[in-house]
């Protein structure tokens, strides 16, 4: 198994952490600490030794912070986590707050008083955040204190170590291009920028460039190092050398100049002076940035160079996607046709997350599981509600007769990472879970059959999964879609279709179609495919030729949850082409038993026909 179900280790009984924080506040004369839920390479899910916010609150989410003072400790948390935070916050002391209507700068806005010191890690923040944190304590008279030691680190007596995870090669047969190639364009993007250097902070970046993968990240395939990128010189990568087998070191020998992750900010203080550095920063620790200005260099604000040449896949990364979710498709489906042979009542989340993730191995073929790309959230009823549920022997529920049941899960492999969500009917349940699920499905296929020019962005796209929902008067409080990386991150940058998705979408683009609702303490829903951003082609009676989607999730969708007199002729017609495409691309990699019920769960769906008028 690569994923367990047991309790969070991170649980928190009592108030002795914040105590232990406290005490070295005052001795430090900080009035208030922020804790953000990062390390210093900015990754989603962390290495253990960097899981600082969760070893203080017990919050083991993917984003937030928190800001400790001597008399408040409050969490921030954005809508996906509400109500996770709420179960898993350690004592009554702590108070939750909004990460995205109140965030810790304006928080401190509004709390922080006159002559108030704010102790912060440089490492765990960007130059932006600093930036925005600096504004708010000029705004009320308050001074930002960079901590030459991290507080948690420093009353952390259990720590763990730093992952030595062996980092292995990424063949060119998966990756396309080979290290060499992706190097002549990072030089382009260099000059573009009019800078000497870069500095890849971005464990994903580093490991898309030199066609590595590792494990130093639960679920993630990165090797945790850094890069300094020189422009038409040798690059200086920075990774411990006890992950690196002789095969892997001779490899990477050839590409880059290998230098001990000790030694990253000497290196860096030494090639400073009278240079200038590219770097990006909403990424780039905020330390790295006064390292390089207190030696005589200069800082060139802009993106990370390689994000968007990773976030457009090539064509050998498109077709291993296509492959790897065909698989996929065959595992999620047959799972599908399992746990509609249960009876409620007689499974619970955990059997059916990891009976998922069993299969999934056994039908891998000659492409093995690598990984899980995030723990399975496998919610039934109200389970169901928390966007980011993951289940545990303390939460874990029986799936019962009436109840939705959702689970979403992802696959890593050499040649693709897959990410699906399916809500499915357990026994017969009401009007309401059909109704709010068939909304969803409106919105999820509005996204899917979306045609648009060349320059749309994600927040473009964004309310068109939200419409049939508004119309209801419902949402939900996450974005619609992330991008998605090739046997890399699940969630990738700079893509996304969200309120917040200001980058523009082009073809070779992966991202999620995932919309939901979410009804807390009842049911929750989410319809998610991963799609293909397609080139521009040109449409009939047109104009001008039009980026599009092409789905690349190959498993059915419930017919059971869907009111088909809610959907119109295009939906219908959308959801009857998919499902037929399901079935011709799936039935070949199934048994007869699945491929019998696979049939049936795709048959064409009709819409009843209003009663004749007198």
């Amino acid at each position: 198994m690569f994923q367990d179900f047991s309790a969070p280790s991170d649980s928190v009984s009592d108030n002795s952490r914040l105590t232990a924080v406290r005490n070295l506040m005052e001795e430090q004369s900080i009035d208030f600490l922020i804790v953000p839920h990062a390390d210093e390479q900015r990754n989603e899910y962390q290495p253990a030794c960097s899981r600082r916010l969760a070893w203080l609150s017990g919050f083991t989410g993917s984003a937030g912070a928190a800001i400790i003072s001597a008399d408040r400790a409050v969490l921030f948390v954005d809508g996906r986590y509400t109500l996770q935070a709420a179960n898993q916050v350690g004592t009554a002391e702590w108070e939750i707050d909004s990460l995205v209507e109140n965030p810790p700068h304006l928080w401190l806005g509004k709390n922080a008083g006159d002559s108030s010191t704010i102790g912060i890690d440089p490492w765990l923040h960007t130059s932006n955040e600093v930036d925005r944190l600096t504004k708010a304590a000029h705004e009320v008279q308050a001074s930002l204190k960079p901590m030459a030691n991290n507080a948690i680190d420093a009353v952390w007596q259990d720590r763990p170590p730093a992952p030595l995870e062996p980092t292995r090669i990424h063949p060119v047969e998966f990756a396309g291009r080979s290290t060499r190639e992706k190097m002549a364009q990072m030089d382009e993007a260099l000059a573009r920028a009019k800078a000497d250097m870069t500095v890849l902070t971005d464990p994903s970046s580093v490991s898309w460039l030199f066609n590595i993968r590792g494990n130093d990240v639960a679920h993630t395939p990165v090797t945790l190092a850094h890069a300094i990128l020189i422009r038409d010189q040798e690059p200086l990568l920075f990774i411990d050398k006890r992950k690196l087998d002789m095969e892997t070191h001779a490899f990477l020998n050839q590409v880059a100049t290998l230098a001990p992750s000790s030694e990253l900010e000497e290196r860096l203080a030494d090639l400073s002076a009278g240079r200038t550095f590219l770097l990006d920063p909403d990424l780039a620790p905020h330390a790295m940035g006064e390292i390089i200005r207190d030696n005589g260099g200069e800082i060139v604000n802009g993106n990370d160079p390689a994000r968007l040449p990773r976030a457009i896949k090539n064509e050998t990364e498109i077709n291993g996607s296509r492959n790897a979710h065909r698989r996929d498709g065959a595992a999620v489906t047959t799972f599908l046709h399992w746990l509609d042979q249960q009876e409620p009542g007689t499974i619970d989340e955990i059997s059916a997350a990891a009976r998922l993730e069993k299969t999934r191995a056994d039908m891998a073929g000659n492409m093995p599981l690598k990984d899980v790309s995030f723990d399975t959230i496998s919610g039934s009823g109200p389970n169901g509600a928390i966007v980011h549920y993951r289940v545990d022997e303390t939460t874990n529920r029986v799936l019962q007769n009436g109840e939705l049941y959702l689970v979403d899960s992802g696959a890593q492999h050499d040649d693709g990472t897959t990410d699906i969500t399916r809500t499915v009917a357990i026994g017969d349940v009401g009007t309401d879970e059909r109704r709010a699920f068939t909304l969803v499905l409106r919105g999820h296929i509005a996204i899917a059959a979306a045609r648009f020019p060349k320059g749309t962005r994600g927040m473009d796209l964004d309310p068109s999964a939200r419409m049939p929902l508004w119309q209801h008067g419902m949402d939900y409080a996450h974005g619609t879609g992330h991008g998605v990386g090739s046997y890399l991150s699940v969630h990738e940058g700079p893509q996304s279709i969200s309120r917040r998705g200001t980058h523009e979408l082009h073809a070779g683009m992966i991202v999620s179609n995932e919309p939901g609702y979410y009804r807390s303490g009842a049911f929750g829903i989410r319809i998610e495919n991963l799609v293909l951003v397609h080139d521009a082609t040109d449409i009939s009676g047109g104009d001008q030729q039009m980026l599009g989607f092409e789905t690349l999730t190959l498993a059915p969708i419930d017919s059971r949850l869907i009111d088909p007199t809610m959907l119109n002729d295009d939906e219908l017609h959308w959801l009857n082409a998919y499902h037929g495409w399901v079935r011709r691309e799936i039935s070949p990699l199934v048994d007869d038993e699945v491929r019998n019920w696979l049939h049936k769960a795709t048959e064409p769906m009709i819409r009843d026909l209003p009663p004749a008028s007198a």
